[in-house]
């Protein structure tokens, strides 16, 4: 094979002389019998029949010659020829890379015809006679092998992938039958026929040596052990794994008569025997499971001993799998077959294969016979206007071209919608359609969901949004030529999933061509464009963690794009009716237009030396012609009622899993789950029955009924009333049960069951060829094809905002908005209704708590469980998929960088003052506006439905995005770019984005630019304070910051500090905030923002500053106009002061890294003593959650109220006495200088007293958790304590 210089593509194959035959071995003597049977292409004078169905096989093309045999093809050593190497998944844009050419491996053979040479690959005439009878070899002959089982190309093969082979059954596909260059009883230079599929209907394997008459009769003694059932030694691993899953409907079917054993009589004494048997056999098989627990129980401690071990040993397991799944590979196509032609003279543009008038005939043959089957029978049928609703006429009003009330162009249609809309009255409308396949069965409409429009914007906001499928920056393609391959203009791709679970079927959808099964892979993806700097498709399906990769190969060569059109319409339209998946952008450009992907199946067979074989396109199309054919015949369903059970079994058997189409109906196309055949009437002939097992639609399952989910509100909300009840009365005991049957009750109604089993009539069925996991393959592709585009219109947003993001994930995370869920990549239900009309029967579904864990913020038990965790040393990435969390970071940056702007811009401002000014900057409504500079709204992804359709909930989302945005640039860019881009935005003049970018230096540093410490010495307050310098470890620059920042509020001004410390505590606070925030967000990435803001508020109260503040000794350095020189006694709020202020000149003298670390040493480290104390809410709080989980069903819930006792002492000492009640009864009292302080004393006080039982959750939740941590820590109070009286009494 040889390729294009630039492209790395084939460009046609070389002739068969540049491959000298190479003998390895003498074959053997039977090698050199009969020739092996060419490949059958399909001739248009022949009636419906191909290689493809064994009815056919001796009556296909019976005109063509004979063919010499084979050549003998050398097989490569693996040091001969260029291996392919590893190389990133994405290459650089926007040229191809060269790919490396496959090993010196010869291409297919070129039939010949009789008597003449091999001519070239587009001049030959197809003329082979029909098959001739195989070699017979008498079984008793030993046949040694050739050549030994150790091969040597057998040690540098690549592992199979994973999503290659199906589980083997009793009569189903072997995977390794595929690899007989490895066994040691064929030659390579006769391919063997491989058709093992018992349920394929693909005909029986030909044994070597053995009449078909002696097979039958010989049964199961001759067969192989692939054919028995058992897999080979180094499948068998995986086969045990996967045995619970396969043949669950054969496992229930009763057994042969004809293997039952006649009952015979047994004596008494054998009888007592075989009881004492049965007994020793069931004692050691209780000694086996008691040893098998200890092993369980030793293998426990081991893994707990080395947890950590496990988890990298896990994570590097799964690298070297995607490693592994990502490896590339050589590829060819099977024979062109006069279907293309790749001369040079025929070459139009840039493409290396043109079709020819073969081809053409096969497109306008597949075009008629299936193409237009569903329009034709559609257009037969009588048209159905469905009656209309209040909805339709009002949406007919609203979808005007008027503009909408707000002064932008985004936001949803009016909120009367949802007033108007009546979810019965839309399913009762839907349910009378005439044309329905059944009752239980639901169908897809364009624009339509099973419960009403899709789309219910006006006609405003329908013209944009990524909701609407318009992409930003995205530009119209165009058309590619129809009858060429475009390889020089199509960037291909292929397409895996993983995990393979779901995928792989253990029925799949194969097609034979040339003596070889190819089996199906998954899809080619053909691009436009380069998928450069695009992240991996990650999405949930069936509560499992699916990630899809797109990996640049070498394109396979014989397809046509008219080919590729002809197949996606069958496929997407008319099979699985994905009528909402739009490929190419607005519909409102009027010229021609291509689709942005085109698709290919991949059916594929491995090779000896580890590249692949890709059946060409056109096989595909004529293996889907060959398979149109009614699923009974009328004419034959006498003769099929007559079969035999076996005869009827096997061909039941063939049709499990099937996609069969029945044009025109809603839905067209149904998979098989069972055909049945019962006559219930003797005197009427009937066609069989076809089984297939669905799921219902949520919106018409119990899961949508109104009093269901009343029910269950109601239900859920008493039994978390009596989990939190101190004493529970054996009266709601009965009335929970009540509850918990009527919902079961409910639940096991014939007409809300989610599970549902449909019987159809075969009449008026087709088959189609097309099995199960072909639709599941299917059905990613739209997720996969909106990933892609929206990271592309993300690459529009990076030039928007002046930044390239190198991590994708981060951006698209700041777009997300909560109220995004998983999306299909189109309209949901359809997606939902084709999965189960046409997907696998029964998936495998994962942990779905897993899921769920991450994404439920709210309950009290949720907070306990979620506030118990410790941070991460080793952080790991949040699975948090939405911005709120960035939104929390976004919001700490934009106050501290408006804070640290504004204390440099307004030296003479006080504190006051900048308040006012930071809250005007960082308030909502003035960052909806600059969201909309950057036309986030156009860029967001949210529920297409009534969550933003008010303009006042979309500007509070789009504030929200553009502080993730700001917050995803921060980490990623760090903190000047993101104050670039917060300045850019602010000021569209030039001349004011220098003036608030280059701020002026503080006015102490502008007396002295240098340093100021020669001060030092004639200053008595300097001298002081270099002694809080020695403490701390921190030398100043200017030590008059550090002067100012402990200079009291009383004092006046002086020259020496030019002010007190309040401006300075403004602009700490919001320094503090954004260090706390950050580290927050990286620590704890299982923490929603509720819950970090929580964290945070623990962290930097003033209780905890203050305390700080005395461990440090900062009242000692406190700068008052107390002349005396007497210790002053300040209060908390006056502590938390002095440090923000130390915070403030930390940063202004140093820098933010300083800060970062004094966080680190004096901060963060008593953040797992609040979290095992639950102190992460201040009393007052943590009393109100107390008190509403006592509350009383059906009534207002009860809480706290505070009263002021007493008010003792001067006006400017005063002490106040607080108590608390609750329900009426006093259950706390507490004192303080302040009332809010009173306050918090008295919850205190109730805590500690009441008996709440979430404090005694609390505690014992704790205690289970963190027995060691917590020991260590009473360890460590009980040292210092100690220490702290040691030094007391040595004081004294």
């Amino acid at each position: 094979m040889s390729f294009h210089p630039g492209r790395g593509c084939p460009r046609g194959r070389p002739p068969p002389q540049n491959y000298p035959p190479v003998p390895l071995r003498l074959p053997p003597p039977q090698s050199l019998a009969p020739s092996v049977p060419p490949p059958y292409p399909y001739d248009p004078s022949t009636p419906h029949c191909s290689a493809y169905s064994p009815q056919c096989t001796n009556t296909y093309m019976p005109n063509m010659p004979p063919r010499p045999e084979f050549p003998p093809y050398p097989v490569p050593a693996p040091s001969q020829g260029p291996q392919c190497p590893l190389r990133p998944p994405f290459p650089p844009p926007p040229l191809h890379q060269g790919f490396p050419e496959p090993p010196n491996f010869p291409p297919p053979p070129l039939p010949v015809p009789a008597g003449g040479p091999a001519q070239s690959q587009g001049s030959y005439p197809y003329v082979p006679p029909p098959p001739p009878p195989p070699p017979s070899m008498p079984p008793s002959v030993p046949f040694q092998p050739p050549y030994s089982m150790s091969y040597p190309p057998q040690s540098h093969l690549p592992p199979l992938p994973p999503n290659f082979y199906p589980p083997s059954e009793s009569g189903s596909f072997k995977p390794m039958e595929h690899f007989h260059h490895f066994k040691g009883d064929k030659s390579p230079e006769r391919p063997r026929r491989h058709k093992s599929y018992g349920y394929g209907g693909y005909g029986e394997r030909r044994e070597r040596g053995r009449s078909p008459d002696r097979r039958r009769q010989e049964g199961g003694r001759y067969r192989s052990e692939n054919e028995r059932g058992r897999t080979p030694p180094r499948h068998r691993s995986r086969e045990r794994s996967r045995e619970r899953y396969r043949h669950r409907d054969s496992r229930s079917s009763p057994p042969s008569d004809r293997h039952r054993k006649r009952a015979r009589s047994r004596s008494a004494s054998r009888e007592r025997k075989r009881g004492r048997v049965e007994e020793d056999r069931e004692r050691e098989r209780e000694r086996d499971r008691e040893r098998e627990r200890e092993r369980e129980r030793d293998r426990e401690r081991r893994v707990e001993a080395a947890g950590g071990n496990r988890e990298r040993s896990y994570r590097e397991t799964e690298d070297e799998e995607e490693e592994e799944l990502l490896k590339p590979a050589w590829i060819r196509c099977t024979h062109a077959e006069n279907y293309y032609s790749n001369d040079p003279m025929d070459q139009v543009g840039d493409s290396t294969v043109v079709g020819t008038s073969k081809l053409r005939d096969l497109y306008e043959r597949f075009e008629e016979e299936l193409g237009r089957r569903q329009e034709r029978a559609k257009s037969s049928r009588p048209k159905w206007e469905p009656p209309k609703t209040k909805l339709d006429l009002d949406h007919d009003e609203s979808s005007s071209d008027s503009e909408c009330d707000s002064d932008g162009d985004s936001s949803c249609s009016s909120s009367s919608d949802s007033e108007v809309f009546d979810v019965i009255a839309e399913i009762k409308r839907k349910k009378a359609h005439p044309d329905r396949l059944h009752d239980e069965l639901w169908y897809n409409d364009p624009g339509q969901m099973n419960d009403g429009p899709l789309c219910k914007c006006s006609a405003k906001a329908r013209r944009t949004g990524i909701r609407h499928s318009i992409y930003p920056g995205e530009e119209t393609v165009k058309p590619c030529r129809p009858m060429n391959n475009n390889a020089g203009k199509l960037f291909h791709y292929r397409i895996t999933v993983s995990p393979p679970t779901n995928f792989l079927t253990d029925r799949p959808t194969v097609i034979e061509y040339d003596d070889h099964e190819y089996l199906f892979e998954g899809f080619s993806l053909f691009s436009h464009t380069p998928l450069t700097n695009i992240p991996l498709c990650r999405v949930i399906r069936f509560n499992i963690d699916y990630t899809i990769h797109f990996i640049e190969e070498m394109a396979p060569e014989n397809y046509c794009v008219k080919g590729l059109e002809l197949f996606s319409s069958y496929l997407f339209q008319d099979i699985l009716e994905l009528y909402d998946w739009n490929l190419t952008g607005p519909e409102d450009v009027e010229s021609p237009v291509c689709q942005r992907f085109h698709f290919m199946p991949r059916f594929v067979r491995f090779l000896p030396d580890g590249g692949k074989e890709v059946l060409s396109m056109h096989q595909v199309l004529l293996y889907l012609l060959c398979s149109n054919k009614p699923l009974v015949p009328e004419e034959e369903i006498a003769n099929m009622l007559q079969w035999e059970e076996l005869e009827w079994q096997k061909y039941a058997e063939e049709c499990k899993g099937m996609i069969v189409t029945n044009p025109g109906m809603k839905p067209s196309s149904v998979r098989i789950d069972q055909l049945d055949r019962e006559q219930f009437n003797p005197n009427v002939i009937t066609f069989p029955i076809i089984v297939h097992f669905g799921i219902r639609p949520a919106q018409l399952s119990y899961a949508g009924d109104p009093q269901y989910q009343k029910l269950w509100k109601s239900y859920v909300k008493l039994r978390h009333l009596l989990a939190n009840s101190p004493k529970v009365k054996q009266i709601d005991k009965q009335k929970l049960t009540q509850r918990e049957e009527a919902l079961q009750k409910i639940r096991q109604k014939n007409t809300m069951r989610r599970e549902v089993t449909v019987e159809l009539s075969s009449q008026g069925f087709w088959k189609t060829g097309i099995r199960s996991d072909v639709c599941q393959h299917a059905m990613m592709l739209p997720v996969l094809t909106h990933h892609i585009r929206y990271h592309q219109c993300l690459m529009h947003l990076d030039r928007l905002i002046g930044y390239m993001f190198k991590e994708r994930c981060l951006l698209q995370l700041a777009m997300t908005h909560p109220s995004h869920h998983l999306n299909f990549g189109m309209n949901p239900d359809h997606a939902r209704n084709s999965l189960s009309n046409c997907g696998i029967r029964q998936p495998k579904y994962g942990d779905r708590k897993v899921h769920h864990m991450y994404m439920r913020k709210k309950g009290i038990n949720t907070l306990i469980n979620i506030m118990s965790r410790l941070g991460q040393d080793d952080p790991t990435p949040s699975r948090i998929n939405h911005n709120e969390r960035l939104e929390f970071l976004g919001d700490a940056v934009v106050e501290f960088l408006t804070s640290v702007h504004l204390y440099y811009l307004f030296p003479s401002l006080e504190e006051g003052g900048l308040a006012t000014y930071r809250t005007a900057i960082v308030q909502n409504q003035h960052l909806a506006m600059l969201a909309k500079k950057l036309e986030l709204d156009r860029f967001m992804l949210y529920a297409h439905g009534p969550d933003l359709c008010r303009e006042s909930d979309l500007r509070h989302a789009m504030a929200n995005c553009f502080e993730a945005l700001i917050g995803a640039v921060y980490l990623e860019g760090g903190l000047e770019e993101a104050k670039q881009l917060f300045g850019r935005l602010l000021f569209n003049s030039e001349d004011m984005r220098e003036v608030w970018l280059n701020y002026p230096p503080h006015p102490l540093q502008v007396q002295e630019p240098l340093t100021d410490r020669q001060l030092i010495e004639s200053s008595p307050v300097l001298q002081k304070l270099t002694d809080f310098e020695t403490a701390i470890g921190v030398f100043f620059t200017h030590v008059r910051l550090l002067a100012r920042a402990f200079t009291l509020r009383t004092v006046g001004f002086n020259h020496l500090t030019l002010g007190h410390n309040q401006r300075m505590e403004f602009l700490g606070d919001s320094i503090m905030q954004l260090v706390a925030t950050e580290y927050l967000f990286i620590h704890f990435p299982d923490h929603h923002e509720g819950h970090l803001t929580l964290l945070r508020s623990s962290l930097v109260n003033n209780r905890t500053q203050a305390k700080v503040a005395e461990e440090l000794g900062m009242q000692e350095y406190a700068i008052t106009n107390d002349k005396t020189k007497r210790p002053v006694a300040l209060r908390t709020k006056t502590l938390a002061d002095l440090l923000e202020s130390f915070i403030a000149a930390l940063y202004i003298d140093k820098d933010l890294e300083y800060v970062h670390t004094f966080m680190n040493v004096c901060f963060f480290p008593r953040l797992k003593e609040f979290i095992l104390n639950q102190d992460w809410n201040d009393p007052k709080s943590q009393l109100q959650q107390c008190c509403l989980t006592l509350r009383t069903e059906g009534k207002e819930p009860d809480i706290p109220l505070y009263k002021t006792l007493q008010t003792v002492g001067p006006s400017h000492a005063r002490t106040y006495t607080v108590a608390v009640y609750f329900k009426g009864e006093r259950i706390g009292c507490g004192k303080g200088p302040s009332i809010q302080q009173a306050e918090m004393g008295a919850a205190m006080d109730a805590l500690e007293k009441y008996n709440f039982p979430q404090m005694a959750h609390q505690k014992r939740f704790i205690e289970r958790k963190y027995r060691q941590e917590l020991k260590e820590m009473r360890r460590e109070r009980e040292r210092q304590e100690r220490e702290s009286d040691d030094a007391e009494d040595a004081r004294k």
